[in-house]
């Protein structure tokens, strides 16, 4: 079967998915983070393609501002924590403090450490609540993202996704990689675990994507309608992800 008729027959399990969670009133929350040019809008825009706007909201959240630095760190996301029948996915989250900030000195170091220990807790509170929480962590290799910023750059149709941190990407890979490794080890728990995508195929890392979600979100009756996700595309973290090279160094 080729990528259109998978791509759409994922798509239609997950509007299957939504019409059920709607009148269940279920809740859930995809934190999508990864790599820069890992793909993330595109991935988002493959999900939401045919979702209903009432019950799917996208969260990408700018720099926050003064009275927000001020404010208990997660408080400007619970706000945006979804309601009965809802689904939101976050476009980076509250993880900005264990990768960016750590890399680019946007935050103290007892900040980072603070939110290292608090992020446990934090989620563990939101999945007893009745939420379900899904994290989904996009890599890709150095050369693949070299490639798609360099894309970027040349597209005037991708002008928008332009930022100041792509400039510093392939400069500061090391850091990123290093941040991450102490991002995903530390916060991986039972309750919330990591779950990794290698996103160097950005058709792979899509169907992988939806189809977890489906399997983490969806009855049986519909998850498994879909192909189990490519266990060589996306796969729990572990520490043996880092060191056997699935996790690009």
């Amino acid at each position: 079967m080729g990528y259109r008729k998978q791509l759409a027959a994922s798509q239609l399990a997950l509007l299957r998915y939504q019409q059920g969670a709607m009148t269940s009133g279920e809740r859930v929350v995809v934190v999508l983070e990864g790599r820069d040019a890992a793909g993330k809008d595109g991935t988002i825009k493959r999900m939401t393609e045919h979702l209903t706007p009432r019950a799917t909201r996208v969260v990408a959240l700018p720099k926050p501002s003064d009275v927000q630095r001020g404010q208990w760190y997660f408080q400007r996301y619970v706000e945006h924590l979804p309601t009965k029948g809802e689904l939101v996915i976050f476009n980076r989250s509250w993880y900005n403090r264990a990768g960016v900030e750590v890399v680019m000195g946007f935050s103290t170091e007892a900040e980072q450490a603070e939110f290292l220990r608090d992020a446990p807790d934090f989620e563990r509170m939101l999945v007893e609540s009745g939420i379900k929480l899904v994290k989904i962590w996009l890599d890709i290799d150095r050369d693949e993202q070299a490639k798609r910023l360099a894309e970027r750059r040349e597209d005037p149709l991708k002008a928008l996704k332009l930022s100041d941190m792509d400039d510093v990407a392939q400069a500061k890979w090391d850091d990123y990689s290093r941040a991450r490794d102490t991002m995903l080890t530390r916060t991986d728990t039972p309750l919330a675990p990591w779950t990794c995508v290698r996103a160097d195929d950005k058709k792979k890392a899509r169907l992988a994507v939806m189809r977890h979600l489906l399997r983490a979100a969806a009855p049986a009756e519909i998850a498994n309608a879909v192909e189990a996700p490519d266990p060589q595309v996306l796969f729990p973290f572990s520490r043996a992800t880092i060191e056997d090279g699935r996790l690009a160094r």
